[in-house]
């Protein structure tokens, strides 16, 4: 029998695994924040749940992105074959928005895949309980070595664990937003007066106005797949020169 991080031996910061690379979708520099809320939310559970063995924490919305935390890097493997066939307590939890309780996985036939990689690595029962905020859905996988241990664990601790866990991923999204907006918004007011200069050029190399001379500029990075400050630099620097005739033929 595989071993597992147990109650008894709670897992410390380093005990806590992101599923393994090939097996779930890469994790990203943005997802980095929500894989730790994750690894939090599984060793937490880990530690107040009596017989608990092992947890994985998922979340899910509707841009497709799943970042995961496991407290064993076996876990990886029941994660990863739920998501490839679609059938599993996670899949289940997702879509009814219930715990799903599997309470001995050696009579149990729903999930054959799932329920073969849980015995081979020792896993004996397990539940998963979804957790839902706003469009996100966020699951908790506590698994144990005994069967028909795990029945009281959606009404005990993780309850709040997971709540608070999925409230907080909402926030920090909402936060990563913001940040993004301001960037943008920075970099817009950054280059504001040098589309602006180009404007003038285009204006005075075409005889229009200045809508005209804007949705020209945005016309070549369009066609170049070039940024549109990036189109404007060029063109303040050439002073309109040897441009004419694009210009032209974009107009037309």
């Amino acid at each position: 029998m595989r071993q597992f991080v147990t109650s008894e031996e709670p897992a410390d910061r380093s005990d806590c695994y992101p599923v393994a690379r090939g097996q779930l979708p890469p994790e990203t520099p943005e997802s980095g924040l929500p894989a730790r809320r994750l690894s939090e939310l599984a060793e937490e559970a880990v530690r107040c749940t009596t017989d608990c063995c092992g947890a994985v924490a998922m979340a899910s919305d509707r841009t497709g992105e799943r970042p995961s935390a496991v407290t064993h890097p076996d876990l990886a493997a029941l994660v990863s074959v739920q998501l490839r066939s679609g059938e599993g307590p996670i899949p289940v939890a997702e879509q009814g928005g219930r715990p799903v309780d599997a309470s001995d996985l050696l009579h149990d036939r729903r999930w054959p895949d799932y329920r073969a990689l849980a015995l081979d690595s020792g896993v004996r029962s397990s539940v998963t309980i979804p957790f839902r905020s706003a469009d996100l859905t966020v699951t908790l996988s506590l698994y144990s070595f005994r069967a028909g241990t795990l029945e009281d664990a959606p009404r005990g601790p993780v309850r709040a664990l997971g709540d608070l866990a999925a409230t907080c991923l909402v926030r920090d999204r909402s936060y990563q937003a913001a940040l993004t907006e301001l960037d943008q918004l920075g970099a817009a007011l950054r280059t504001r007066p040098v589309v602006d200069q180009a404007c003038g050029i285009v204006m005075h190399v075409l005889a229009c106005d200045a809508d005209d001379a804007f949705t020209v500029l945005r016309r070549i990075s369009q066609t170049t797949n070039r940024k549109l400050a990036d189109v404007a630099a060029a063109v303040v620097e050439r002073r309109g020169r040897g441009l004419e005739r694009e210009l032209t033929a974009l107009t037309r």
